[in-house]
């Protein structure tokens, strides 16, 4: 018998090495799964969660409500069209602390163009690592990671009635397995209208075009297929409203999807003092399910100044309702 297991074996040698590669690949996908839906339940087996789970520290912190929000630090990440109302250059790099060895990073420059038009650039990098690979036999084939990025420019002009208009270009590249990868360029379209000098409205329209496309002809040979993964289209409009006498701020978004999803946020800002901020807010509000799991969120600001140089630490934390532990997010920033 023993044998006849080793002859077995060595003739089935080919197609053992191709289920272990389907294995890892399925293990790959259960993972990236797990990343997904822990980022939005809803619509977090779709493709590209990664890039809607929020942006930098004071973004997060604020329960990613920003759709409105044209003062503090000014990113084109949640809605082009506030990067008119920038009003120094400011640059930023974040690192995120996530359960399962899953990684969260962003960078990110923004600027006004004078005399009312403002530009924004970044990169969201994101993965799962230390993936124990194994094949169909149990065996260990060594650690496996996948990793998904997005690189995005973002232009807007205010026009003289002070309605402003913005564009987001995304660029997504996802590397799943050995040469099983998908790139594509996505659009963002936004716009904000301030209603006095206290309350500022919102509007966007995002992931516009943006798919993951595989083929897996490379790795499976004549077995291989091609499979299009399409991203939900959002819809998202905000309001913010300065609270008087600089008491802080408040704002309030609803994201609508193609997938007949309806969600709100709501976030604050107080400046506790001149250096320090402090804010929180309530992401994934489910208005059309329940069960899902109200996202909570808290941070802060520490910042002082140089001259011209305005160098900041940002935090927030976020309770994950379906992971382990909760998220840390960390920025640092300069104004100048």
């Amino acid at each position: 018998m023993t044998l006849r297991l080793r002859s077995s074996r060595q003739e089935t040698s080919g197609l053992t090495a191709q289920r272990g590669t389907i294995t890892a690949l399925s293990i790959c996908c259960c993972l990236l799964s797990l990343f997904s839906s822990i980022a939005v339940a809803q619509i977090g087996g779709k493709a590209g969660a990664f890039s809607r789970l929020g942006f930098g520290a004071r973004g997060m912190g604020m329960a990613n409500a920003l759709t409105a929000v044209t003062s503090g630090e000014i990113v084109g990440y949640y809605n082009p069209a506030v990067l008119p109302w920038a009003e120094h250059r400011y640059a930023a790099a974040t690192f995120g602390i996530l359960a399962f060895d899953r990684t969260l990073n962003f960078i990110s420059y923004s600027q006004p163009v004078k005399p009312n038009a403002g530009i924004s650039a970044g990169i969201i990098n994101s993965g799962v690592s230390d993936i124990d690979g194994r094949d169909s036999d149990g065996e260990p084939t060594g650690p496996l990671r996948t990793s998904e990025n997005q690189v995005f420019l973002a232009f807007s002009a205010r026009l003289q009635s002070g309605f402003s208009v913005g564009i987001n270009i995304k660029f997504y590249h996802h590397h799943l397995y050995t040469d099983v990868t998908a790139t594509k360029v996505g659009l963002d379209f936004g716009a904000l209208v301030p209603i006095g000098e206290s309350l500022t409205l919102g509007a966007t329209v995002r992931d516009i075009n943006s798919e993951y496309k595989w083929d897996t002809s490379k790795l499976y040979g004549q077995r291989g297929t091609t499979t299009t993964d399409r991203f939900p289209l959002l819809y998202t409009v905000g309001a913010a409203y300065k609270l008087p006498d600089t008491l802080g701020l408040v704002s309030f978004d609803i994201e609508a999807s193609d997938q007949k999803t309806l969600i709100a946020r709501v976030g604050i800002e107080y400046p506790l003092i001149k250096e320090i901020t402090l804010r929180g807010g309530i992401d994934r509000i489910d208005l059309k399910e329940k069960g899902n799991g109200v996202r909570p969120t808290f941070g802060f600001t520490a910042r002082t100044g140089f001259d011209a140089w305005s160098p900041a630490v940002h935090y927030a934390f976020i309770i994950e309702p379906f992971a382990s532990s909760a998220m840390h997010i960390i920025s640092l920033s300069v104004t100048f």
